[in-house]
């Protein structure tokens, strides 16, 4: 097991450094500018970005991923201390407290002989209570807005689904698909574009709900869909360049066609 010296001595020093850049009379002016708020959308961004490094399998670039998301929090506990609100000591122990009491079968006298399903069960209990501590009262209360929009559907819908509101299977889903898709169809016919707008998040809330009885993280499932866009749009413009030719000098039917081209090539059969 490595020595925590060392990590906790970087952890200091990060702390003290982020202190440096925030201090009124020789900071940096910018950190000095920002608040929660500004700040937040970086905290999203670089979240995402690790998970990005994750995906490409991206090793070497991991650690500073993760380091710049230590920042973020390191960032907003510094915010935070300056009005006296709580400091990162605080973050610290907060999460640590609820490790600890959500592991009870680790650090109390429960057994660990039980399986991941029941495990995430126990959570569950864990959490409903916790919420209940906050008065909390509803059971969808407690789900942050500020998730990514596919993320927030699928919590909100485990939520609802263990009070039982909830499709029985993924076909039952699939038909509600194929009713919500219809629905936008007359949207866009014959109402107006608030209507169109109502109509397709209908739809993407369904798509979400049928990721999560198909077990599949939406999230991570249109970041694969993304890459793949890119890696044959990509492959169009090697294409055309090495005729000496650019993506707006050829027209659908070419790039359809290079388009394929790349498919079968990714799957193997060029």
């Amino acid at each position: 097991m490595r020595d925590t010296r060392e990590a906790q001595a970087q952890i200091a020093r990060l702390i003290g450094i982020m202190a440096d850049l925030r201090d009124p009379d020789s900071g940096c002016p910018w950190d000095i500018e920002q608040d929660f708020a500004s700040i937040a959308p970086y905290t999203i961004e670089e979240a995402h970005e690790v998970a990005d490094a994750i995906d490409r399998a991206a090793w070497d670039e991991f650690p500073g991923e993760l380091g710049d998301l230590l920042l973020q929090v390191v960032f907003h506990a510094q915010m935070a201390d300056e009005q006296e609100m709580f400091d990162f000591a605080d973050v610290a122990r907060r999460i640590s407290d609820k490790l600890v009491a959500r592991h009870p079968h680790v650090y109390g006298d429960e057994s660990r002989d039980k399986s991941a399903e029941q495990q995430v069960k126990d959570w569950e209990t864990i959490k409903a209570a916790e919420r209940a501590g906050k008065a909390e009262k509803g059971v969808l209360d407690g789900v942050a807005l500020g998730l990514p929009a596919l993320t927030r559907a699928i919590k909100l819908q485990n939520r609802a689904a263990r009070v039982g509101f909830d499709w029985p299977c993924a076909a039952d889903v699939l038909d509600k698909i194929t009713e919500e898709a219809a629905e936008l169809v007359e949207a866009r016919d014959t109402l107006g574009p608030e209507a169109l707008n109502e109509e397709f998040g209908d739809l993407m809330f369904v798509m979400a709900n049928l990721a999560r009885h198909l077990q599949i993280d939406p999230e991570q499932s249109l970041r694969a869909a993304n890459a793949k866009f890119t890696r044959r749009f990509q492959a169009i413009e090697a294409a055309l360049a090495a005729e000496g030719r650019r993506a707006e000098d050829s027209d659908l039917a070419e790039m359809d066609a290079l388009w394929d081209a790349a498919k079968r090539v990714e799957k193997g059969r060029a």
